[in-house]
């Protein structure tokens, strides 16, 4: 590519030249099928339709023809609808094939489109389908379409094992006995509010026809529109993969759960890819020198802030909430995207589904600097500010806080021995909202977690702090009591709470870092542990429903964090925080004790009577509240929470 190519793609002049608000793809009826590319670079296109998804079944080959701003058109006058098709394009006198960038279904591992009638797709009932009401809070639990299903002993059957199927079985059980529940049931019983999907989209690094055992993370888009097919029963027909992901959306909404989509716009699996292959370089940036930008650590950074690409994305995040009924959308390295694209899909989803009826959340970094065109405003930490509100970010700020530098593996924070720090413990609480270090306008921006599917699990973390031998399956109690006084933690911060699947029962990865290709006994939820390591599960369960009647928490307007009313330090590594609980609930302050003593305490309780809502003990206890004044022990690596009526 020549630097004369970079600067006329950055340039407005091609903008206002090619920008085309035309719906791309194929799209079929009665009446007919046709079919829209995008190719303003392009000397030629040419349509081939296929009988199958791979294989030699060509049937025919037509030219497409050009239109105005960059677009190529064919229409048949017949309805092509379970046929696979893929272009002919060329480009400086260079002919590539590639499948459809804008393809809604396609044949095994995407390498073919296919035209698609998506009604004939939808499941019985399909069109009734709703996400359950709003909560009081939100509570994300992160689930990888595999791993929630592979152990055996989940009690799904073997060919429901790793699929979108797996979470439309009510009734699983532990190893099937009957008595204990795994799965959706478990989930149920946990009381999260949202499941937040790994990548659904088809992915590059897993062979759809090959060992079905065969594990990534997928966080490698092909086909942005179209369902992962290793997660569907039959890979090959592109119609399955779609109704079975829409299958799945529905049996979790029918079972109170709100759907949130791990979405990757940042880059692609590969360079070459179907939109490099349409128009090459136009949707990547490039440094100055006019080699790829490395911003993502795939060398395929997208330039969100060329206008077709941000149509790209914004028009893929609208099929996906409309189509598959989503409710929220993760965002892949966040800061590798722009801002004004960010704000105008927050305006977008907001103008079709209402306000904050559809959830945003990102991470708010990027793996390396990316080069954007001059003047483009990221997405990241540091422009927090210029974010919608309704625009949420991860916060690595309590993230580390409570279990030590991300970046260190013997780092430790408050709960595994770091010491304390009571003013950053209260911006915890704040949501890091108006606090210099966190960046947030408001707690609606901040998504508070311990751990998530990248680097070590809380687990794992705890144990290559505390633990010299590295027993990563065993349990101790002192470990256990730091998990504990984490999670506490976790759920007594304003701004939306994330916790990743299998966090509450101890998940184990063996102390590996990185898992993104480990063999999928390494990344499935153990659902025998689940039921070994109950107590640390209600202790989970007791808070998220604690949290749910505690406004002073819920709160995510601009003015939460004058609900902290003072912060004091007890005693050497404790500090305790009371907040004004004004609301819809029966406790109009809280108090919020945290400990990593290695030794009880007195707290001094403030006037009047309290009653203990959660200690070490128990996070149950606001059942049947017991009453306390002047003072309360606190005990060693614990939290409790009082409420005051």
């Amino acid at each position: 590519m020549t630097m004369g190519m970079k600067e006329h793609f950055d340039s407005r002049a091609f903008q206002e030249a090619y920008h085309c608000d035309v719906p791309l793809g194929a799209f079929c009826g009665a009446h007919g099928t046709v079919f829209r590319l995008w190719a303003p670079t392009a000397q030629a296109v040419a349509l081939r339709l296929y009988r199958a998804g791979t294989g030699e079944c060509l049937l025919e080959q037509v030219p497409l023809c050009r239109g105005d701003r960059g677009l190529w058109t064919f229409t048949a006058d017949k309805n092509l609808d379970g046929l696979y098709y893929d272009y002919l394009v060329t480009v400086d006198g260079k002919t590539r094939s590639t499948a459809d960038p804008y393809a809604r279904a396609c044949g095994l591992n995407g390498e073919r489109s296919m035209v698609l009638n998506l009604s004939r797709t939808d499941p019985e009932g399909w069109s009734d389908d709703k996400a359950p009401p709003l909560p009081p809070e939100t509570v994300i639990y992160e689930v990888h379409v595999k791993d929630f299903s592979w152990d055996p002993a989940s009690g799904v059957p073997d060919a429901f094992r790793g699929k979108f199927k797996a979470f439309c079985l009510g009734g699983t059980t532990l190893n099937g006995d009957g008595k204990h529940p795994t799965c959706l049931d478990y989930m149920k019983e946990l009381g999260v509010t949202h499941i937040q999907l790994m990548p659904v989209f088809d992915y590059g690094s897993v062979d759809e026809g090959g060992d079905p055992a065969e594990f990534n993370w997928g966080y490698d888009p092909v086909n942005y529109n179209v369902p992962e097919g290793s997660y569907a029963t039959d890979p090959s027909d592109g119609a399955v993969r779609v109704r079975e992901m829409k299958e799945a959306v529905q049996a979790l909404h029918r079972n109170g759960f709100r759907v949130i989509m791990d979405v990757v716009y940042n880059h692609t699996y590969r360079r070459d890819s179907w939109l490099w292959r349409t128009v090459p370089w136009y949707y990547y940036r490039q440094e100055p020198d006019g080699t790829p930008s490395d911003g993502s650590g795939c060398g395929s950074d997208l330039a969100s802030e060329r206008s077709m690409c941000a149509k790209y994305i914004l028009d893929s995040v609208l099929y996906w909430a409309e189509e598959y009924h989503i409710d929220g959308f993760r965002f892949d390295l966040m800061g590798l995207l722009d801002v004004p694209l960010m704000n105008r899909i927050r305006r977008e989803l907001d103008r079709r589904w209402g306000g904050g009826e559809k959830l945003m959340l990102g991470e708010p970094w990027a793996a390396a600097e990316t080069a954007a065109r001059p003047g483009t405003v990221l997405a990241g930490k540091a422009h927090l500010s210029e974010l919608d509100e309704g625009v949420s970010a991860f916060c690595d700020d309590t993230r580390d806080a409570v279990k030590g530098d991300l970046w260190s593996e013997g780092a430790a924070g408050f709960v595994n021995g770091g010491g304390l720090d009571a003013a950053r413990l209260a911006c915890c609480v704040k949501g890091w909202a108006g606090c210099a270090e966190g960046g947030a306008k408001a707690p609606s921006q901040t998504v508070n977690y311990l751990s998530c599917h990248d680097d070590w699990t809380l687990w794992d973390r705890l144990v290559c702090t505390g633990d010299p031998e590295r027993r990563f399956q065993a349990c101790p109690p002192a470990l256990l009591r730091q998990n504990r006084l984490a999670a506490a933690i976790n759920f007594t911060c304003q701004g939306h709470l994330f916790l990743l699947s299998g966090e509450e029962f101890a998940r184990t990865k063996g102390g590996i870092k990185n898992t993104y290709a480990s063999p999928a006994e390494i990344n499935q939820l153990d659902w025998n542990r689940a039921w070994a390591n109950r107590d640390l599960v209600d202790y989970y369960r007791g808070l998220i429903a604690l949290r749910m009647r505690l406004p002073g928490l819920c709160d995510k307007t601009p003015e939460a964090g004058k609900r902290v009313l003072g912060v004091t330090a007890p005693a050497g590594n404790c500090a305790a925080i009371l907040l004004d609980n004004t609301g819809d609930g029966p406790w109009k302050r809280v108090l919020l004790a945290y400990s990593a003593a290695g030794k009880a305490v007195s707290l001094p309780l403030p006037r009047g009577e309290w009653e203990v809502l959660a200690d070490a003990a128990s996070s149950f206890a606001w059942r049947k509240p017991r009453v306390v004044t002047d003072t309360v022990p606190l005990k060693p690596v614990s939290a409790l929470i009082l409420g005051q009526r």
